[in-house]
Order: structure tokens, then sequence, then C-alpha cells
């Protein structure tokens, strides 16, 4: 019985590419796709996740988890503001709403960093780990290539 996956595509260069979307946490395809490297800056990668946009990473492996924490530590920086600080207490279950939507918006900005997977589970980046096994048991057999977050 085969799994249909939906697709996600991308322009690079002048040419428009399509790949199988993958996604564990059942995330819907991102609307817009953008290519990106090493050259990009932490502040601009976060600023396109935030807005939703997707970015398809072609750089160095390494760069794009360093990539990652830097992004994360924006998310995570609380904003030095004296209105929090006098804020009223708050009854306990809006203080878990606000978390719970805390975290499902940090996980949805994290989420928005991908990586491109051959057929055979090669990561065709630059000093890449060997994720194939583990692929290959969390998917079994692929078809095509596809894109997941780096997450």
């Amino acid at each position: 019985m085969s799994e249909q996956h939906p697709v996600i595509t991308w322009t690079e260069g002048d040419e428009t590419r399509s790949a199988e979307w993958r996604s564990e946490a059942g995330t819907s395809t991102p609307k817009r796709v953008v290519v990106a490297d090493d050259t990009i800056s932490a502040d601009a990668a976060y600023r396109l996740a935030c807005e939703g946009t997707a970015i398809l990473w072609r750089g160095d492996f390494q760069n794009a988890r360093q990539l990652l924490q830097a992004i994360a530590r924006r998310i995570d920086r609380k904003p030095a503001s004296k209105s929090e600080k006098a804020a009223p207490i708050i009854p306990l279950t809006e203080a878990f709403h606000k978390h719970r939507l805390a975290q499902s918006q940090r996980a949805r900005t994290l989420g928005m960093l991908l990586l491109p997977f051959e057929a055979d589970f090669n990561v065709p980046l630059r000093r890449a780990p060997d994720v194939r096994q583990a692929c290959l048991e969390a998917y079994g057999q692929v078809a095509a290539p596809f894109v997941a977050s780096l997450r």
C-alpha cells in the first residue's frame, strides 16, 4: 500500500523544483519556500521563519545546526519591558494556555528550517551525518527525494 505525501515546491535559480514533504509532527506543507545557504544571517532567517516562510538549506550541515540554535536563542529572548514586571497575576489556566501557545509558536518557527533528502536517505549537504539507517527505520522505503524539517 502506497501512502501519498504532499509535495513542496520552490524556485532554485530559474527552475521550479519539487519534492515530497515529510513531517512527523503532521504540520502542513509550507506555503512559501526560499533557498538559503551559509550566507544568510540568523536575523534574516529568524524573520523569514516568523513570517511562515520555510528555508530550504543548501549550505554546510553543521552551519544549519548552528543557525537553528541561533534562531532558538532569538525566540527564547525575554523582552525587557517594565510592563511585564508589574503585570497582574493571571489565573493558572490562562498562564498554562499562554505557555502552550508560546511552545507551539516556537516549534512552528524552528520547524521552518528544511533539509533535502535523496531517495536513499542521503542528505546532500557538506558535513552531513549518515542518517540512512535511522531514516530507513523511521520511514521505510521511499521512492522519491523528499524534504523534512531539520528539527
